[in-house]
């Protein structure tokens, strides 16, 4: 699936590329959102919305050292925050009332945010170490790195990386999540590793190396679009 839209400071066409396994589907379903929306709604409200929703998620993790029940807080907060950060482009494009410099800002920033919250709150639930948690948020932060890059010298925002993205991530988070009330803190299985240690590590490793293979693969696509030229003197 591919939108293109305009950045009107400097005219060159950004294309939104997103490919993932669901994306038809959701799209769908954000089309008919956005049309019964009502008036009064914005998207910034839905900004702040899915804001609100990571940080519901980020205290249904730290709160789970009280208890396990609130990782159903967690949960909650991930609907929430698909609800907020998926609808507040959707419907701004869906009124044709888009702003593109000032929504590619501000909607990326709280993704950065969001998705710190997310992954330290996983890492200071009793269920994964914060230094494994850490390592998966390097990755997610490298691959973010990457995107904005790729506008930049490519003119493309990739959304989504081997068939998945924003949407399929938070579904396997909301799968841990539910792993964990299920399965309750894990015994250490490969050194002080526990499951769901190696389960969240082995995604931040997963992350990182596409981060050096989409790096290099946009190197070489670049060195053949723009050879080095030879100054030749008289």
């Amino acid at each position: 699936m591919k939108t293109d839209f305009t950045d009107k400071r400097s005219d060159i066409p950004i294309e939104r590329i997103q490919d993932n396994m669901i994306a038809r589907l959701e799209r769908r379903a954000l089309n008919r959102l956005c049309a019964g929306m009502p008036a009064w709604a914005t998207p910034d409200m839905l900004t702040m919305v899915g804001m609100i929703g990571a940080l519901f998620v980020f205290a249904g993790y730290v709160a789970s050292n009280l208890h396990w029940g609130w990782l159903l807080l967690s949960i909650a907060g991930y609907v929430v925050h698909w609800f907020g950060d998926s609808l507040d482009g959707s419907l701004a494009r869906f009124r044709k009332i888009e702003r593109p410099r000032y929504g590619y800002f501000l909607d990326h920033s709280c993704d950065g945010f969001a998705t710190v919250l997310v992954v330290v709150g996983i890492g200071i639930s009793p269920y994964v170490l914060l230094e494994v948690a850490l390592i998966a948020l390097v990755g997610y932060l490298l691959m973010s790195i990457h995107a904005f890059l790729s506008v930049r010298v490519l003119g493309e925002l990739r959304l989504s990386y081997l068939n998945a993205g924003p949407t399929e991530l938070r579904l396997v988070l909301i799968g841990l999540t539910l792993a964990m009330l299920v399965a309750g803190r894990e015994n250490a299985i490969f050194f002080h590793l526990n499951g769901f240690d190696i389960f969240v590590g082995s995604v931040g490793v997963l992350l990182i190396t596409l981060f050096v293979v989409q790096t290099a693969k946009t190197a070489r696509r670049l060195a053949k679009e723009n050879p080095p030229v030879r100054n030749t003197h008289d």
